[in-house]
């Protein structure tokens, strides 16, 4: 019974002031599987990354759920056997997904690159993107949503394009400099935006522009800027 052996090991380590680093010499290139499978599991601060990355797929799947590492650095890190393996899959999924929530609700950026390089996880990002509250104001950057939009053309649908959409940064109460700023970031890097983006941002401002004082001609000259939203479609 060695499992329970190594349980009892690092239990009575953890008295020790230096317990991980101990726990570290000790566990994390044992030759038995079992006994890098409990530390993955024990380790204080998280999992190791050189346990997701364990060539024993159990130790590296209760890692993958253990680690504070990145979304990206744990599913890089992660044995290979488990990513392309469906049934060993279903093993880090409420962990996957927990993980697909803070990516959409945080970070864009890293959500593409994981599914640029692990697209058998969209359906977790669908889910997340459909169903998944907003908890925050950390809006989605306009090009990482138009390269996550490219990546979903599959499953694409009306559920999906809304759930984009209620995760870009809204018009609502910006002054007009401040509108202005962010018109030209759009316009700026236009070539790089979806249509849906930007059809979506040309009605929004428009609709911004109906409800601001300003002269006429003023008027023009915005509706000139927004214009390139819709040329570029």
């Amino acid at each position: 019974m060695h499992e329970l052996n190594y349980k009892d090991e690092i239990e009575a380590l953890q008295e020790e002031s230096d317990f991980e680093a101990k726990g570290d010499a000790k566990y994390l290139d044992h030759e038995d599987d079992e006994a890098r499978l409990q530390w993955a599991f024990y380790r204080p601060s998280g999992s190791h990354a050189k346990q997701v990355a364990d060539r024993d797929v159990l130790v590296s799947i209760m890692a993958f759920n253990h680690s504070r590492l990145t979304s990206l650095e744990r599913f890089d890190l992660l044995n290979p056997e488990v990513i392309n393996n469906a049934a060993l899959r279903v093993k880090i999924r409420n962990r996957s997904r927990m993980l697909f929530r803070a990516m959409v609700d945080d970070n864009f950026e890293e959500l593409v690159l994981v599914l640029e390089k692990y697209p058998m996880f969209l359906d977790l990002a669908y889910d997340q993107m459909i169903n998944g509250r907003i908890w925050n104001e950390n809006y989605a950057n306009p090009v990482a949503a138009s390269k996550f939009l490219e990546l979903s053309q599959t499953i694409l649908d009306e559920k999906l394009e809304e759930g984009v959409k209620r995760r870009l940064q809204p018009l609502k109460g910006f002054s007009q400099d401040e509108a202005k700023e962010y018109l030209a970031l759009l316009t700026n890097q236009v070539q790089n935006l979806h249509k849906i983006i930007k059809v979506h941002y040309a009605e929004a401002f428009e609709l911004w522009l109906q409800h601001i004082q300003m002269h006429p001609l003023q008027k023009i000259l915005w509706q000139k800027h927004i214009n390139l939203l819709k040329e570029n479609r």
